[in-house]
């Protein structure tokens, strides 16, 4: 139970240490990705490699089931494509919470959409993709087909991290 106590309270602060920066605004290209929800890139200006989180989903673990699939689909969408990112926020790691455009569609919303990932909840509210939440289980698609879909933050709780040292 300490285990579980102890990941609910980690994941808790860097929701609350989400930390607002002053909005960027830039394109990139993208290289590596790691996971579902987050992918390196190269800004266009010459600036250092960021790491970024996809703002507003939730994919599953890399360990977890669905995991590889969400990475893989993401890589699909966005791999060594030029994007649009708008960094609001960084989170407790450093990342950079974005929202990513591709070809002019958001890849948090594909990501969703096509059940390779969950709408963020917080508190009571159901997350920004909520609808696009809705259709992907309408359509049992993705994550989506398995009867009960675990969470990721549920799934972070009973095994911790995939990434030990993220």
């Amino acid at each position: 139970m300490k285990v579980c106590w102890f990941f609910t309270a980690v994941t808790s602060l860097v929701l609350a240490l989400a930390q607002p920066v002053q909005a960027q605004e830039f394109f990139a290209q993208v290289g590596a990705i790691p996971d579902g929800d987050t992918l390196w890139v190269n800004p266009e200006d010459g600036s250092a490699p960021q790491k970024l989180r996809l703002q507003g989903v939730d994919a599953p673990e890399i360990c977890q089931s669905g995991g590889v699939a969400a990475r893989d689909a993401l890589r699909q969408l966005l791999a060594n494509r030029r994007v649009q990112v708008i960094v609001k926020y960084h989170d407790a790691y450093g990342r950079g919470l974005a929202r990513v455009q591709v070809s002019g569609q958001d890849a948090g919303a594909l990501m969703v959409r096509t059940g390779q990932a969950w709408s963020s909840r917080w508190q009571r509210s159901r997350g920004p993709y909520a609808a696009e939440e809705v259709l992907a289980r309408t359509a049992k698609a993705g994550i989506f087909a398995e009867p009960e879909p675990e969470l990721p933050r549920d799934f972070r709780r009973r095994h911790g991290s995939c990434y030990p040292s993220r």
